[in-house]
């Protein structure tokens, strides 16, 4: 009996085809927001001073005088870094524990609810406040001290990573902790000796990703007034010695530049290639069946001695940091800084809701920012991806152009790659707010200044991750398309594709939820949205209209998480 089996095609109304609906409805509306349709965009009068800024690339400052104060920036930069990092890897272990589902559950399952829904909750609100508005904060009570980038670092971090570190610890496999539970050890023991050391990698490859972004938010404290690369930046371009700001930028450039080295280089000799998986929270531990025997040796030969260096090397860093930096720390506990700090609270309560109106015009042209920049971002980012992976132009590599050619190809695939690496370490290296002034030269204040500003910063990061999610691609599959005589385009679109995009768009809503708190930074340059308005009511100390504020962009951040939680989620990212 012959019968025919029906292939029914995928019904066109499905979640994919409506966020695509919704995306490209936000970004008209986005657009219409910015005013792109109806006003004048572009400042003649400013090509001069941008034809101005580019030409001083060529020749930046390199008198001794100003190298030294490039370099004594510079290690206050990293310094502020380092300190900021170490608490808020504090905060975060401790956070991340109490935080995590599996640590109530070890208690007791009747508990498992209320306590565990509190402390994250909790945890929620510090991480929904951008470090610059915490450094605004702080300086209103310790004034410029090295205290304020510490605190407006660790606080905001340390919330953050408490999330991660709790998703990690929920992600672990549970079997050793489980049978150490069911033995009789107590939790704190039990997880100190099982999901602990298996989590652990994970847990520092997140840590040295804290640190590269806890650099990129030294700098932009700096221009609040906490001193360093960013202090040095802002005071160079207001004066408009372009010089001066490219010698800087450079200095920036290369700080970024090591430490992504060092934490690249570490994580991969200690198997985590990869600096933030959202997705997959576990690490492979499967080799290469392709490695030889021989370069394994030369793994197991190099591995102890890179990592023991590096162990000393953080440790005589964290050291110097703290000295470099030499806070105050018992202005924590003063008396002084309490009373400032009751008075603050005192002058919030109750908050002044009687600009409504504005708040809500206000937080559409936030929306619009978020949602205007993370599309730069998103797309700059997939197509610098590709060319900055090591598996892609390079010889051997998914696009290896240099097969049977010649030496000028080979050139020309590493010359690719290098470039493409180049630009996103500097669009990621140079801060938001730089960003923003220089757009502010040849654009109109506004929020579209802001949005390519937030863009091409979150385009470096974007691209960076994106990249090492190709370089991690298993390339068995790959192999076995290129046996059946498929091209080249034809294994990128059937293959290199549908392993990536998926892990692509999951960071790109992953890096919307940093977007929308960080509109706050562009708007203290004027770029728009609520963040001028708080610089605003900050500056006269209207702590009533601040706390109100507050709580409508609280509120926009959580709504924006929890759209980007619900399209993961149904996404199935």
């Amino acid at each position: 009996m012959n019968s025919t089996a029906k292939i029914r095609c995928p019904s066109f109304l499905n979640w994919k085809t409506f966020w695509l609906i919704i995306t490209i409805i936000s970004l008209i509306w986005s657009l219409q927001t910015a005013g792109v349709f109806q006003q004048k965009l572009v400042n003649l009068g400013g090509l001069t001073l941008v034809q101005q800024f580019l030409s001083a690339a060529l020749s930046p400052e390199l008198s001794p005088e100003f190298i030294k104060l490039t370099l004594e920036a510079s290690l206050k930069t990293l310094s502020f870094a380092v300190c900021g990092t170490v608490f808020s890897i504090l905060i975060g272990l401790i956070g991340g524990l109490f935080s995590s589902e599996i640590w109530w559950r070890s208690l007791s399952p009747q508990l498992f609810g209320t306590p565990w829904l509190f402390i994250r909750s909790l945890l929620a609100i510090p991480r929904s406040i951008h470090e610059a508005i915490w450094g605004l904060f702080f300086v209103n009570i310790f004034g410029l001290d090295p205290l304020v980038a510490i605190l407006a670092i660790a606080i905001p971090f340390g919330t953050i990573t408490a999330k991660v570190f709790s998703d990690i610890l929920d992600e672990t496999p549970r079997q050793a902790l489980t049978a150490l539970l069911s033995s009789g050890v107590s939790p704190l023991n039990a997880f100190l000796y099982s999901l602990f050391p298996q989590a652990f990698l994970n847990l520092l490859s997140y840590t040295f990703y804290r640190f590269e972004c806890s650099i990129r938010s030294a700098t932009l404290l700096g221009i609040i007034g906490a001193g360093g690369l960013g202090y040095q930046i802002l005071l160079s371009l207001q004066s408009l010695r372009y010089h001066q700001v490219w010698t800087l930028l450079i200095a920036l450039v290369i700080l970024t530049g090591l430490t992504d080295l060092w934490s690249s280089t570490l994580r991969h000799r200690l198997g985590a290639p990869s600096r933030l998986d959202i997705n997959i929270l576990q690490l492979k531990t499967e080799q290469n069946h392709s490695e030889t025997s021989e370069n394994i040796e030369i793994k197991k030969y190099n591995f102890p001695s890179f990592v023991t260096l590096s162990t000393y090397f953080t440790l005589i860093l964290i050291l110097f940091s703290f000295w470099e930096i030499n806070a105050d720390f018992s202005k924590l506990y003063s008396p002084r800084t309490w009373e400032l700090f009751i008075s603050i609270l005192k002058q919030a309560f109750p908050p002044d809701f009687s600009q409504l109106q504005q708040l809500f015009i206000l937080s559409q042209q936030t929306l619009a920012l978020s949602i205007l920049s993370i599309i730069i971002a998103g797309l700059g980012g997939i197509l610098l991806s590709f060319p900055a992976a090591n598996n892609f132009f390079l010889p051997g590599g998914i696009f290896d152009f240099t097969k049977n050619q010649n030496a000028n190809f080979l050139k020309f695939s590493a010359l690719i790659f290098t470039f493409s690496r180049f630009i996103l370490l500097f669009f990621r290296a140079v801060p938001e707010p730089i960003w923003a002034l220089i757009f502010l030269f040849i654009l109109f204040p506004g929020i579209l200044p802001g949005a390519i500003a937030l863009g091409l910063h979150n385009l470096g990061i974007l691209g960076r991750l994106m990249a090492e999610v190709t370089e991690n691609l298993d390339p068995r599959p790959l192999r076995s398309l290129s046996g059946l005589g498929a091209t080249r385009p034809q294994v990128f679109l059937y293959g290199v594709l549908p392993l990536t995009l998926p892990r692509f768009i999951a960071y790109i809503l992953y890096r919307w939820e940093v977007c929308i708190r960080a509109t706050v930074i562009v708007g203290l340059v004027g770029a728009g949205g609520l963040g001028r308005l708080l610089t605003e009511q900050l500056s006269s100390f209207d702590y009533n209209s601040v706390f109100a504020t507050l709580i409508v962009f609280i509120s926009l951040t959580i709504l924006v998480d929890l759209i980007s939680h619900f399209m993961r989620r149904t996404l199935r990212f």
